[in-house]
């Protein structure tokens, strides 16, 4: 089976073809962060936009890099939710449309599935089950994987996901948007010594997490200091410390909790390099093996949507041609293909 996956649930366009014999032939990504830059984040009817505008040519482009015609696609899996509900709508409407006029089956996928399902298109997967860390600009999950559809939550953030968190204290730095990776850049120059940021709800069990307040520690941070480099790196040294710290003893109780042997990391967060480094040794001590999609899989992209609706479809899972958009759409309400 040979699987078209549309991504468009927020700021970035994917498109993939992915052959269940022969793995993912082909994927390209468009980024619209210069479109909302000026705006210092995500402006939902321009990422709808720039999608109905980016669709077209890089459908033709990536069944060009994969050897295909329309006539050689069996599928057509698109993001259904969560997301924008503009640019899910987007998606939804031009994948079912290619689906319909090329007389295939065409299937909604959940975006977080594809997520947790990112690290089987690496040459070498992780078996289930496993425990996964969702870590993005609108999640912060810990998952229990018995199987494809079968998830259970055991904590995630009750307010700011991760990499909201990212975003918001970089604009207090006066960094550029996307604030992420420019905030862990600006952070390698930082004295770790200089401040302690809090490491929100560890003091307490479970494994729920917050990231709301640390922003405001940054701003009284900010509030007391002169705003050179020097006092900028330090303050964006102590943040990204406080988050991976935060993240790592919660994927540590985690895996004592669940005794599962192997830590799935996916999500943008989780290109992250001194998450990395910190997950890879708590690994280490706690005997188990960590797994990440490879870095252009971490953000959000064609090829694990098409992975994820190839999974279902072999199954004989299709959707009626009545559709829609989920904006919020529960991990837990997924089943196993086929059942």
């Amino acid at each position: 089976m040979r699987v078209l996956g549309i991504e468009t649930s927020c700021d970035e366009t994917g498109v993939a073809v992915y052959d269940a014999a022969r793995g993912l032939l082909a994927h390209a990504v468009h980024t619209q962060s210069a479109v909302h830059a000026e705006f210092g984040g995500v402006v939902p009817e321009l990422a709808s936009r720039d999608h109905v505008r980016r669709l077209p040519p890089l459908v033709r482009r990536v069944l060009e890099e994969s050897g295909s015609r329309p006539g050689d696609v069996d599928g057509v899996a698109y993001t259904a939710g969560p997301g924008l509900v503009g640019a899910l709508l987007v998606g939804t409407a031009f994948g079912r449309s290619l689906a319909w006029a090329w007389g295939v089956a065409a299937l909604g996928v959940h975006h977080m599935e594809g997520h947790l399902l990112a690290p089987m298109l690496e040459p070498d997967p992780p078996a289930f089950p496993f425990l996964a860390l969702l870590v993005s600009g609108g999640h912060t999950q810990l998952v229990e994987v018995e199987g494809v559809g079968a998830y259970e939550i055991l904590g995630e953030s009750v307010d700011d996901a991760a990499g909201e968190a990212f975003d918001k204290v970089a604009t207090l730095l006066g960094l550029p948007y996307p604030g992420g990776p420019a905030l862990a850049d600006l952070a390698r120059n930082g004295d770790p010594g200089r401040f302690r940021f809090p490491r929100p709800m560890t003091d307490r069990p479970g494994l729920d997490f917050s990231f709301s307040g640390l922003k405001t520690f940054a701003l009284n941070t900010l509030a007391g200091g002169h705003r050179d480099e020097r006092f900028l790196a330090d303050v964006a040294r102590a943040f990204e410390d406080a988050v991976v710290d935060t993240l790592v003893i919660k994927c540590r109780r985690a895996l004592r909790a669940t005794g599962l042997p192997v830590l799935v990391v996916s999500g943008g967060v989780g290109a992250n390099r001194r998450l990395r480094a910190a997950l890879a040794d708590m690994a280490q001590r706690e005997d188990a093996a960590v797994s990440y999609p490879r870095p252009e899989l971490c953000t959000d992209n064609g090829a694990m949507i098409a992975y994820a609706g190839c999974c279902r479809l072999l199954h004989g899972a299709s959707e009626p041609r009545r559709f829609g958009a989920r904006a919020r759409w529960g991990l837990e309400e997924l089943r196993p293909p086929g059942a």
